[in-house]
């Protein structure tokens, strides 16, 4: 593959780490030749692989690609479920020792961008495509093709893919790349079109935060927010969660906002929460990858316990992932 020259049975036990004799192999290589895998293309010269040995090699590496990917797929979802609970449980404990309301978000990068992509057969019309983003998510989408590719047009499709995709966000994939994509795919166009929305779905997905709350009717404990339509506006900013999402996604991409911040009245952009004072504090994953959590309670909270609260727990944070990290 790397000179399109044959190769001979001394090449093969001087470089492949075999510790077989020259013998061996060459004994080995005939065995192949008669199974039709490898060919000599003149006396006395070295084997090249045949078709079917080509055949043989990539069915075998995409086997082996499409393993490595579901073994971390595994490995990444069963560590996301053990990182969701414990998010879930920190913000119910927050929650529990303030007496206020807690938020808590997902952690996502500030940029997502495509790491690797595997389209994989699913059916005679279907394809399983694996979008691995920054910071190792996975994200699984099965696509309807409308008629059979052939495996050579999956695997020459991965090639392609990766090759004009990988490192790149969203506003990095142009009309240049759209274009250079479709000419490679050929009669295929119209599935990169397909392949690309799904990827700008799964890229968008991500970007959105997740945000677990707890405690909201710990705000009927304080008659200044019950009065009128304060206490259903608030819940209902809790519940329905919109409206957090974009506070917590505009103050994570600033990177002054990353330390301990009070927002105290009109200085919360929410409507419904200018009778409160929101404290927020930045967790980090890993490089890049941030999360918020949030302690929502009236003007006259108690700042100190509140601030302390969220100091000692970005300490613990900070031993859980690295711990996480050295396993």
């Amino acid at each position: 593959m790397e000179t399109g020259e044959p190769v001979g049975s001394r090449t093969i036990a001087k470089c492949a780490d075999l510790n077989l004799s020259s013998a061996t192999i060459r004994n080995e290589m005939s065995d192949l030749e008669e199974m039709g895998y490898i060919i000599q293309p003149h006396t006395s010269a070295g084997r090249i692989p045949s078709d079917k040995g080509y055949r043989f090699y990539v069915d075998m590496m995409l086997e082996n690609k499409e393993r490595e990917v579901t073994d971390m797929r595994e490995v990444l979802v069963e560590k996301a479920d053990k990182l969701e609970s414990m998010l879930k449980q920190m913000a119910k404990l927050l929650a529990s020792n303030t007496n206020y309301t807690s938020m808590v978000t997902k952690p996502h990068y500030n940029r997502t961008v495509v790491k690797f992509l595997q389209l994989s057969e699913f059916d005679e019309t279907k394809l399983l495509m694996v979008i691995m983003l920054e910071g190792n998510v996975v994200k699984n989408r099965i696509m309807d093709t409308r008629r059979t590719l052939n495996k050579e047009m999956v695997l020459k499709l991965n090639i392609v893919l990766n090759t004009f995709l990988q490192g790149l966000g969203l506003e990095s994939i142009n009309m240049d790349i759209i274009q250079k994509l479709k000419s490679q795919a050929g009669e295929y166009a119209d599935l990169v079109t397909t392949i690309l929305d799904e990827i700008a779905d799964a890229i968008k997905e991500e970007e959105e935060p997740e945000i677990y709350t707890s405690g909201a009717t710990n705000i009927l404990k304080y008659p200044e927010l019950t009065d009128g339509d304060k206490a259903s506006e608030l819940l209902y900013t809790f519940e329905e969660k919109k409206l957090l999402s974009q506070f917590i996604t505009d103050k994570c991409k600033d990177e002054e906002e990353r330390g301990i911040q009070v927002y105290i009245g009109n200085e919360t952009p929410i409507e419904s929460m200018r009778d409160c004072s929101v404290v927020t504090a930045t967790y980090e994953l890993s490089e890049g990858v941030y999360g918020k959590v949030g302690i929502v309670g009236p003007k006259r909270m108690d700042y100190e316990k509140v601030v302390k609260t969220l100091q000692n727990l970005m300490v613990q944070l900070d031993h859980i992932f690295k711990d996480e990290q050295n396993e």
